[in-house]
């Protein structure tokens, strides 16, 4: 069984690397682990996992980064309109790089341990993903960057390799760089603004990899 002492271990975390949110994040995993979940069983299935799953992770660790920033005031900011749209436009981009990391990571795990052979179905899910979000709000022009991003991130995918090869680094990194936090501050909170998003990451790896059955 994977621990959260394990996690800190592998990325050379200390007890001061880790938010209370993200304690109570790994607390809360660990116990729906012993709730049985449906398995993974075709690729419809495997399209809700990976939308659902980046979502949450994209959503929550945005939130509790600016929770944690602006403490007791951190209500107050919901009614300033011009803070709420550099949210908006944070969660969005966010949940665009999360989206491609979850899709290749899945992707290419299938394909190395049950030899997936619809690999080319990759693009085609994330595209009808995004697709779909056009429903919910989500601007046209992340969209259209993020399937230019996925496309010119596929052109050198290794797929053998990329699933154990840092395959969240580029959503944590975008958690970075959108999250509406003043440069100054932000720069004394990144390794633990990226560590906040690999740890809830490594939970979902964990889940996916126990619920896996195609």
């Amino acid at each position: 069984m994977v621990t959260l002492i394990n996690i800190m271990q592998k990325y050379k975390l200390s007890w001061r690397d880790i938010k209370l949110d993200d304690f109570k994040v790994y607390l809360f995993a660990l116990f729906k682990a012993f709730i049985p979940k449906k398995k993974i069983k075709n690729l419809d299935q495997l399209e809700h996992f990976i939308q659902t799953k980046s979502s949450w992770v994209s959503q929550v660790t945005l939130y509790s980064y600016l929770k944690t920033r602006m403490g007791t005031r951190y209500v107050l900011h919901f009614d300033n309109d011009e803070f709420m749209q550099s949210v908006n436009l944070a969660k969005w981009n966010i949940y665009a790089v999360s989206l491609q990391d979850l899709t290749f990571f899945t992707f290419s795990y299938l394909k190395v341990h049950f030899d997936l052979k619809e690999i080319d179905t990759a693009k085609d899910m994330f595209f009808k993903i995004l697709d779909d979000e056009t429903t919910n709000s989500m601007p046209l022009d992340i969209i259209k960057d993020a399937k230019k991003n996925f496309s010119e991130r596929l052109e050198s995918i290794d797929w053998d390799k990329y699933y154990g090869d840092l395959p969240f680094n580029s959503s944590a990194l975008s958690l970075y760089k959108w999250a509406p936090i003043a440069e100054e501050l932000k720069t004394l909170d990144r390794k633990i603004v990226l560590n906040s998003m690999i740890l809830k990451w490594d939970t979902i790896k964990k889940e996916f990899e126990e619920r896996i059955q195609l």
